[in-house]
Parts: C-alpha cells; sequence; structure tokens
C-alpha cells in the first residue's frame, strides 16, 4: 500500500494513473499504475493512462488495479462512483475493501 503519510502527491509518469479506492470510512488502497477495470451499471470499463475526463456510476463489484510490475491489486467497491481527470482516477464507494 502506498506510504498515505507523503507530504508530497503522487505524480503520474507518461503511463501512469494515480490511483485513490476510497470507502464512506477510509482510504482503502492508493498509488500508481499503469490500467484500471471496474463494474459500472452499464458495463465494465477500462481505464489508462490519457483517458478522457468520465464520471461513471459504480456497480457491485470488482476494481482491479494493475500495477507497472504486473502485480493486480483486487478491491471489492459496492455503489458509488468513478473519477477520471488528467491521469488521476478516484474510485469512491459506500463500502471498499481489499480482496
Amino acid at each position: 500500500m502506498a506510504d498515505l503519510t507523503q507530504s508530497t502527491p503522487l505524480e503520474p509518469g507518461e503511463h501512469e494513473l494515480v490511483v485513490s479506492i476510497v470507502s464512506a470510512d477510509q482510504e482503502v488502497w492508493s498509488g500508481l499504475a499503469k490500467q484500471l477495470i471496474a463494474k459500472t451499471t452499464i458495463g465494465e470499463i477500462g481505464i489508462l493512462a490519457g483517458h478522457e475526463p468520465v464520471l461513471a456510476t459504480l456497480a457491485e463489484g470488482q476494481v482491479r488495479v494493475t500495477l507497472a510490475s504486473g502485480e493486480v491489486v483486487t478491491a471489492q467497491a459496492d455503489d458509488g462512483f468513478l473519477s477520471v481527470d488528467h491521469n488521476r482516477v478516484t474510485v469512491v464507494a459506500r463500502a471498499a475493501a481489499l480482496v
């Protein structure tokens, strides 16, 4: 898990995203990633660096974050939304936890 005590915000590289997954009461995971896949109310959405800004309603399901190393971090996220803007992805869910 990323060090949440850092005083400087994460800055994405050319092909990276800054991802933050939060629930109503805590930050579940944050860090740099190369891809995020989430389940929305109209189907799955995949986000890569350079993605156009978007705001989507989450459906109950998993959010899969692929790191530059190829490791996949998976979180269960129930209800909420996904926001993408300038290579920053924020997932806000009523309930979220790493699986």
